[in-house]
């Protein structure tokens, strides 16, 4: 049996219609406060994971953890809220597979863990994150690698880049598309518009989680999931306002050299070649991933065909 952590959210919910489609028995756990997407084919189990790991489960094969908080910028501002769903969760998770005797369990990261270092960034980069977000994923990090140590169970830290498109609940896509629709003829920009980040569509981080499931095993590793490319925030406007046939002027927010709040990391490209090494390589380029999450979000999400 699969087990997935906030599988009714944003990664978790795509990544179990994928699953069940490949025909495997899913379980879902979620408590249902920031995303409330069900797959009918999967078992939902309500539960809080703040309130501890006294939770049963039986015969889990693998555990895809994605419950989180997944706001970087309000992870400055409510710092309390971001610490128990980002920190207490994992450790009440990893108490959960350990006392199930779990196999493995695959952990969603962040690119957000190196903070502004080299790039392209390869996974043995300083550690240095600038943000309370990227903070916690590093200590999940820390303790799904304690737990791999010293229970034997497999783990797999995924260093995810911008991930977006289909049933996406935050982000720059969104927030454009957003603010555009309220008033078409200006769009604010956080920053300088200069930030330029690698994003990946939804599609291909699932299929990445999938992939490391299968052909990753050993004790415990982190990879980096990201493009190959990047693209800047003053052409991912570009691209949504195209989308949307308008020509808005833009009005940039520009209060902390550059960066679109406290904790935005300004420059981020991942090297991913251990991964892509492995045989999985995205399959849109930033630019067609953030044009595709455009369309899903203006006209409704549909799976693309492989």
């Amino acid at each position: 049996m699969i087990l997935i952590t906030g599988g009714a959210g944003y990664i978790g919910s795509h990544l179990t219609d994928a699953l069940i489609e490949d025909g495997y028995d899913v379980t879902v756990i979620d408590d249902l406060s920031s995303g409330n997407y069900i797959n009918e084919k999967a078992k939902l189990i309500k539960f809080d994971l703040r309130d501890g790991s006294q939770l049963k489960v039986d015969d889990v094969d693998v555990i895809f953890h994605l419950a989180a908080n997944p706001d970087v910028r309000t992870s400055m501002i409510d710092s309390i809220d971001h610490f128990e769903r980002d920190v207490k969760v994992t450790f009440n998770l990893l108490e959960i597979a350990r006392k199930t005797d779990a196999k493995k369990v695959i952990f969603a990261s962040s690119s957000t863990v190196y903070g502004e270092g080299r790039i392209p960034t390869p996974e043995w980069s300083e550690i240095k994150p600038i943000s309370n977000y990227g903070l916690f994923k590093v200590l999940g990090e820390d303790m799904l690698k304690y737990y791999s140590r010293n229970y034997s169970i497999k783990g797999i830290s995924v260093r995810f880049a911008n991930v977006t498109g289909g049933r996406v609940s935050h982000g720059v896509v969104k927030d454009f598309i957003e603010k555009l629709k309220r008033d078409s003829s200006k769009l604010e920009i956080l920053g300088n518009g200069r930030q330029r980040k690698s994003y990946i569509y939804i599609e291909d981080a699932v299929k990445s989680l999938t992939f490391l499931a299968d052909y990753y095993n050993g004790n415990y590793e982190e990879f980096n999931v990201g493009n190959e490319d990047w693209i800047t925030v003053n052409e991912i406007a570009e691209i949504i306002e195209k989308e949307m046939g308008i020509k808005p002027i833009h009005v940039y927010k520009d209060e902390l050299e550059g960066r679109g709040w406290m904790g935005d990391v300004r420059f981020m490209l991942l090297d991913c070649m251990k991964i892509i090494s492995l045989g999985w390589r995205p399959k849109f380029t930033s630019k067609e991933t953030v044009r595709l999450a455009a369309r899903d979000l203006l006209y409704g999400y549909r799976k693309r065909k492989d």
